[in-house]
């Protein structure tokens, strides 16, 4: 059951995590290797402002752990300009840089704008594309609860796309399971970026995640407080709650 439970942080290379996380020697070049001693998992944040080249991905590959995770951002090329519209050009230059590494990604994460309505003919044509992409699983963060609909739910339960579940008190939050894969980000409770979740709310957290392992889920979950190292305190306890529940013995 541990090894459906990845826990990390939205990215690793943030400059303002010298000395609170990694050692004033280690070079920023250096950062994802010492990351991945501490983390089983983090999302790629800059392939969504930038799509690196599939050498950089390749070098980050080689960096980490043979069971460590990635869980790249889609390009807002899509998500942002396109909002989703003619998927398939953008769809293909994404993994052209990262579908040789199928085996250490997690979900792909595709992260909508607020000003994203559901439409169910731009939703159906978007999840069809991803279809071609068997070897692939997808993960839709919405910021409208539009896409909350009935309709909405079906489409993604059909295609098998995981709805994020976006916890900050400024996103809209359903905790709808849609497909194999459970994707949570939180984003900071009260202040955005900035504000760490109470032991209580982690706790919390901890029961859900063992109970949906138990029940065959594979669940992701980052941390994108990163101002002042929340995110990392915050994952940390979390997988010492989770691993607590899930090796307590059977009563």
């Amino acid at each position: 059951m541990e090894r459906n439970i990845h826990i990390g942080t939205s990215g690793w290379s943030y400059k303002h995590w010298k000395e609170i996380f990694y050692p004033k020697d280690v070079k920023p070049a250096e950062y994802l290797a010492f990351y991945a001693r501490h983390f089983p998992v983090s999302e790629i944040n800059n392939s969504f402002y930038r799509l690196p080249a599939k050498e950089t991905v390749g070098k980050w590959v080689a960096s980490v752990p043979a069971d460590f995770m990635f869980c790249p951002k889609m390009s807002r090329y899509l998500s942002h300009l396109k909002k989703l519209h003619d998927p398939r050009e953008p769809l293909e230059r994404f993994f052209d840089v990262f579908g040789d590494f199928k085996k250490h990604l997690g979900p792909i994460l595709v992260q909508l704008p607020a000003n994203s309505r559901f439409g169910a003919d731009v939703a159906g044509a978007f999840y069809e594309e991803t279809d071609h992409y068997k070897d692939f699983r997808f993960a839709l963060e919405v910021r409208h609860p539009s896409w909350f609909s009935e309709e909405s739910i079906r489409l993604m339960k059909k295609h098998r796309v995981s709805l994020v579940f976006s916890q900050a008190d400024k996103f809209p939050y359903l905790e709808e399971i849609t497909a194999k894969d459970i994707y949570l980000r939180f984003h900071g409770p009260t202040s955005l970026y900035s504000s760490p979740y109470s032991d209580e709310v982690m706790e919390e957290y901890a029961g859900k995640f063992a109970a949906w392992a138990e029940e065959g889920h594979r669940v992701w979950a980052f941390f994108n407080n990163d101002v002042g190292g929340h995110a990392l305190d915050n994952a940390r306890k979390l997988q010492q709650l989770v691993d607590a529940r899930i090796h307590e013995p059977a009563h």
